[in-house]
């Protein structure tokens, strides 16, 4: 489909630069008023962002008297360090997002009665998870972009990257951005950064390649607050392949599904329900113990025409591979998934740094903690993107559209060598990450 930056010149001018084009990026704009002009750029293609990957579903309130479990489920697994206000404020919000979601023509699982069909998966006490078979992240994201792709004031540009953000004063100015035309200077208003995490950087990942966390470093760079940027969540199951570049997630609703984990001998050796942490590092024990990089899941309980309704996708790509999920265990293995941590921001994605905003995975507002409960993940990144789109369409409503934009001067020769700014910025995140938790970083870092 053609994007409106094929059809528009572009202009180094706009109210909001929104960089990512994730489930965050997208829902951020719809929640900007259309009287603004949004710049989106994205690294890679438009859909690549790992929103499009996500599997199992999205967390939602499915009625008032869950609240409380839903609310103690995701502290557990968060190990109670996450913020208790910030998640009370994603779950109070969630059954207006899915009401927004379905306006938008998202269209999650029904039973056979017609009424929504709930999953669970590891640490949920009950069933309270939407999804579109195996592939809710892609039924999102393609439904969020199609509606932005009407929106006239939303002008996307893929194969394009943030290098740098234009700073002056601690007040950000506008974002250095390089595409095949070059390398230029944008000024906006706002800037929300929704550029995901960090599994570029990682040699196992379900992440595209292309994610390598540039907003941390910038944040290193640019003295903004970080927050728990060594709280990286590594996925208990992901298809075990030799030289994959990106790993295949096996969405642990499998294993809400009834899957199981053996050892080499057959045997079960693991809840596979308790949190993402416990069971990955049971999985990783038992590789040490069994000597090989892969430990087996069994789902061949399950009939096979329930497999192809649930994970038609998850059986396909198996399949394509060689192992048939109805009758064989599949080889997986622990991969980089998720980061808690990220940019300090608060329930409006604010940021220590004036106008600029961070939201979805690139932002840590607390709701996590030390480790996500699943299928939290696009509910987190959709409120809070929400919000920040309502504070800054109240914010730039009560500015003067007169006034002049500041222009700072940018020195575009800075940027010449970009092999070595993102090595530079690689070695930043990394040396992070090793300052606050050396253990993790020999344990995983460098794999």
């Amino acid at each position: 489909m053609e994007t409106k930056e094929e059809k528009q010149n572009l202009t180094n001018q706009y109210d909001v630069v929104i960089v990512g084009t994730g489930v965050a990026g997208l829902f951020a704009a719809l929640s900007i008023s259309p009287d603004y002009r949004i710049l989106m750029i994205s690294k890679d293609k438009i859909e690549n962002s790992d929103s499009y990957l996500a599997q199992g579903g999205i967390c939602t309130l499915k009625e008032p008297s869950d609240f409380d479990s839903f609310l103690e489920d995701t502290l557990r697994a968060g190990r109670y360090e996450n913020k208790e206000e910030t998640v009370r404020v994603m779950i109070e919000n969630s059954p207006m997002i899915m009401k927004r979601l379905i306006g938008y023509g998202v269209e999650f699982d029904h039973k056979s009665d017609g009424t929504f069909e709930y999953t669970r998966e590891g640490a949920h006490s009950t069933y309270r998870i939407l999804h579109h078979k195996d592939v809710t992240g892609k039924e999102i994201t393609n439904k969020l972009l199609n509606e932005v792709r009407k929106r006239e004031n939303i002008t996307l540009c893929e194969y394009t990257r943030m290098l740098d953000l234009i700073i002056e004063n601690n007040d950000c100015k506008g974002i250095v951005m390089a595409s095949d035309k070059g390398v230029s200077a944008v000024y906006t208003k706002r800037v929300i950064l929704a550029t995901g995490g960090i599994g570029g950087l990682f040699a196992h990942s379900t992440n595209f390649r292309h994610i390598t966390g540039d907003s941390f470093a910038l944040a290193l760079r640019h003295h903004i607050e970080l927050e728990n940027i060594n709280y990286i969540q590594i996925h208990p199951t992901t298809f075990y392949e030799e030289n994959a570049n990106r790993k295949f997630l096996i969405s642990e609703s499998v294993r809400g599904e009834g899957a199981i984990l053996l050892n080499k001998d057959g045997e079960r050796f693991v809840d596979e329900l308790l949190p993402r942490d416990v069971v990955t590092e049971a999985i990783r024990k038992q590789m040490e113990k069994d000597g090989r990089p892969y430990v087996m899941l069994s789902i061949k309980h399950m009939p096979k025409d329930e497999i192809l309704r649930r994970f038609p996708n998850i059986y396909r790509h198996c399949l394509e591979v060689g192992y048939d999920l109805s009758k064989e265990d599949i080889p997986v293995t622990p991969a980089q998934h998720y980061l808690m941590g990220g940019i300090l921001a608060d329930t409006y994605g604010r940021t220590s740094m004036h106008n600029l905003f961070a939201v979805g995975e690139t932002a840590c507002n607390g709701v996590h903690g030390a480790n996500r409960l699943a299928s939290n993940s696009l509910l987190e990144s959709l409120v809070f993107s929400e919000r920040a789109g309502w504070i800054i369409t109240e914010e730039l409503s009560g500015e003067n559209p007169d006034t002049d934009m500041d222009k700072p001067e940018v020195d575009l020769d800075t940027y010449k060598n970009v092999e070595e700014w993102d090595k530079a910025n690689k070695k930043l995140i990394m040396d992070e990450i090793k300052r606050r938790d050396s253990d993790f970083y020999d344990k995983w870092c460098n794999r």
